[in-house]
């Protein structure tokens, strides 16, 4: 009998001693976040652009460790081309993007799995028109006759004519050339055409080069016109598939922790803010300061996010030059659920 009480009390402890060590070892192969929250995964790509308006933000999470902060380890894939992210999420490669809004109507209106979790930044200050160096207006008007540089489909169109239907120009009489970017910077030096319509970093080149700013989708230097204006809204944003939301929600608010922590970072140190995006976005301090200028960086849910960037004038456009055939509720791609979880006082109104 005493043999047998032995066995059992050793037994019991070899059995505590099991569930011990079993709990330890479980809880060392399940990475938390700051916030205490147990992680679905810690590794991922978070695919961007090589671009100061989409992808400020991503590039000081990373240099500055925000993402390690939050027990993430994200490798940041930067491509050069921002539309090149449409086929990505499209066939699956990019789960976690960075992008624009726009995109996401285009991807959710062929029925594409994805969802905006956070807008980042307000971008329309930075879709422009630039008037060449012998360019002189009057007035709005003045630019009937004219021709401007503009590559096919641009959404920088969308404030050339709410420009237009504001100051009673009728764009129908603008003569419209379809140019990149970097053949409309040289044609406005040259002369070739009078205004260029592109977006950064081709805008602050071409003023470089001698153009004159003349007007954005949030500002006007036109002569009836300036100051603050509201002739475009499109936003940064960041979407994700809607197999990766669902099986990964506290990896993604750790990554708006992250994005959240890199934007107070650039709004309140932009003098360093620009030290460490300049290298690597491949342009001067002195060109990087002008053309985050022009950007708002914020992940606030305002009402210029949803009425503007997300509204019918948006959904009618991208029909008009036939990048979409329908126009998708803004509630079927967007999913603001974690930002709300992250901070609150970051949604200001509600998707309509």
């Amino acid at each position: 009998m005493r043999r047998n009480r032995h066995a059992v009390k050793l037994g019991t402890a070899v059995l505590a001693l099991m569930l011990m060590v079993t709990a330890c070892g479980g809880n060392e192969n399940k990475p938390a976040s700051s916030s205490g929250t147990e992680l679905e995964t810690t590794e991922l790509t978070l695919v961007g652009v090589r671009d100061a308006q989409i992808s400020s933000q991503q590039i000081i999470a990373d240099k500055l460790g925000y993402f390690k902060e939050e027990g993430l380890n994200v490798t940041s894939q930067l491509i050069e081309s921002g539309p090149d992210i449409g086929p990505m999420v499209a066939g699956g490669s990019a789960p976690v993007s960075i992008q624009t809004n726009f995109m996401d109507i285009i991807l959710k209106s062929t029925d594409v799995p994805v969802k905006i979790i956070a807008p980042l930044a307000q971008i329309a200050g930075t879709q422009a028109v630039v008037g060449s160096s012998k360019l002189e207006l009057s007035n709005a008007k003045d630019l009937e006759g004219k021709t401007i540089g503009i590559p096919s489909g641009a959404d920088v169109m969308i404030a050339i004519n709410n420009m237009a239907a504001e100051l009673g120009v009728d764009a129908s009489k603008i003569k419209y050339v379809n140019l990149a970017p970097s053949d409309a910077v040289v044609a406005l030096e040259k002369g070739d055409i009078d205004a260029m319509a592109a977006w950064e970093p081709f805008i602050t080149k071409a003023i470089q080069g001698g153009g004159k700013f003349l007007f954005s989708g949030t500002k006007s230097e036109l002569p009836e016109k300036q100051g603050d204006v509201e002739w475009m809204s499109v936003h940064t944003t960041i979407q994700v598939s809607d197999d990766f939301l669902e099986k990964n929600p506290n990896t993604l608010k750790a990554i708006l922790r992250s994005l959240k922590k890199a934007t107070d970072y650039i709004n309140d140190n932009r003098e360093e803010a620009i030290k460490i995006l300049a290298p690597e976005l491949h342009l001067s301090e002195a060109e990087l300061t002008e053309i985050m200028s022009r950007n708002v960086y914020s992940m606030e849910v305002s009402d210029a996010y949803v009425n503007g960037s997300n509204g019918p004038a948006v959904g009618e456009y991208l029909m008009s030059v036939g990048n979409i055939k329908s126009v998708p509720e803004p509630s079927s791609y967007h999913d603001l659920s974690l930002l709300e979880a992250v901070d609150a006082a970051l949604i200001k109104t509600e998707l309509k």
